[in-house]
């Protein structure tokens, strides 16, 4: 799984490179180019929601199988579109709400099969390495793929796609089955409405999903990258601002040993959230791409931090039962916030211009995630060691390791 989800990674970033691109070609509008946010939303939110009660009600392995087989069909799409001699705007939009509604239904399967499989205590660790999948494929994909479009033409960042997903497809073909639990209710709107009050009572987790959104809302400027390439005279310079965060990231999985020894991580992913915010300020500020870069690696790294805690406390805590329909609403809390990012960031380079857009999310980033900590005070005291829920799924994962053995 590890290794398909590297695969996939790699792919899918060249395709996240291209369409935008494309689009900007098309079009010569940040504006169209925000829109894909839009697009996508409702796709993300009806099927995530739905992708998490499959996943509790599912073979969570053929769930996966068969919406990276859907989404491999949908590059092909793209490819095909690409081929033609004046290639059309509207495929776009549309490959991309459809590639948001099967994401929607595979991400909370992903996600709810790892607590499965990975031991209590080494969750943070699996998060890390997770998370270093998804680096590697951000910096050499958004990388490749600037070479790929500036020297062969955007059909092979999309014919790369594709290629990647028939090999991601085979190699999950190899996973173990990872059936519902014999209790598992089949998907209703009940069974949604259940994950969404348990995740309500739980106002730590509640946090999680509000102070991520918050700071992807305003300070998520990836859409007008393009953009900013050309305002600061740097137009080789887009794959690299694509890749910087990335870089960022996997400088703190490379050295997140550090995390185990962390007990509060309702204070860290705050913390973390903060510095997104601030290093998006001052990237929008600068002038030299250099020092642009360098504070997009460093509000990467920040971003890193908050997913790891947050991932810690979302996989420490919740029941396997409700695993799926929550990994769903997890899902939401971090795609929603980007989708209506590049929205924002997008209409408001329109009305100002770029660099504005950049440094005015990132200071209303700072803003928004401060008041939102100072009226969440369960998400600022949660500590690992005391948390009732955590101490629970430490007992479950005992019994469950004492009767393996027996």
């Amino acid at each position: 799984m590890w290794v398909a989800g590297l695969v996939t990674v790699f792919g899918t970033f060249l395709t996240f490179i291209a369409v935008p691109l494309q689009l900007k070609e098309l079009t010569g509008s940040a504006l169209a180019v925000g829109a894909v946010g839009v697009v996508e939303l409702v796709p993300l939110v009806v099927f995530g929601l739905y992708g998490g009660a499959l996943a509790d009600a599912l073979d969570r392995r053929k769930l996966i199988l068969w919406t990276e087989a859907g989404l491999g069909v949908l590059s092909a799409l793209l490819l095909l579109n690409t081929l033609l001699p004046h290639p059309m705007i509207w495929p776009l939009y549309v490959v991309a709400a459809l590639v948001s509604a099967l994401s929607g239904l595979q991400r909370p399967a992903l996600q709810a099969i790892v607590p499965r499989v990975v031991a209590h205590d080494q969750l943070p660790a699996a998060i890390a390495l997770n998370s270093m999948r998804w680096q590697v494929g951000a910096i050499a994909g958004p990388s490749l793929a600037g070479v790929l479009i500036a020297f062969a033409g955007l059909q092979w960042a999309y014919a790369l796609d594709v290629v990647s997903y028939a090999v991601s497809a085979a190699l999950l073909f190899g996973l173990a089955p990872s059936p519902a639990s014999h209790a598992a209710d089949k998907p209703s709107l009940r069974g949604i409405l259940e994950g969404a009050q348990y995740a309500w009572n739980r106002k730590e987790l509640l946090g999680t999903y509000v102070i991520d959104m918050a700071a992807m809302l305003f300070a998520f400027p990836t859409a007008i990258f393009p953009f900013l390439a050309d305002d600061l005279g740097a137009p080789w310079a887009l794959g690299l601002m694509y890749a910087a965060g990335a870089v960022g990231s996997l400088v703190v999985s490379l050295t997140s040993g550090w995390a185990s020894r962390v007990h509060r991580h309702g204070r860290m992913v705050v913390y973390a959230a903060l510095g997104w915010g601030a290093a998006m300020a001052v990237a929008g500020l600068l002038g030299n791409v250099w020092l642009v870069l360098l504070f997009l690696a460093v509000a990467g790294g920040c971003d890193m931090v908050s997913g790891l805690f947050r991932s810690a406390i979302w996989d420490q805590t919740i029941p396997d039962e409700l695993r799926g329909r929550l990994a769903g609403i997890e899902m939401l809390s971090y795609s929603i916030g980007p989708q209506l990012g590049q929205v924002r960031a997008g209409g408001m380079a329109s009305l100002t211009n770029v660099r504005a857009s950049v440094w005015a999310g990132g200071l209303a980033c700072v803003a928004s995630v401060g008041l939102l900590a100072a009226s969440l005070p369960k998400l600022m005291s949660y500590d690992q060691r005391t948390d009732e829920h955590a101490a629970r799924m430490r007992r479950l994962k005992a019994a469950d390791a004492v009767a393996e053995a027996a």
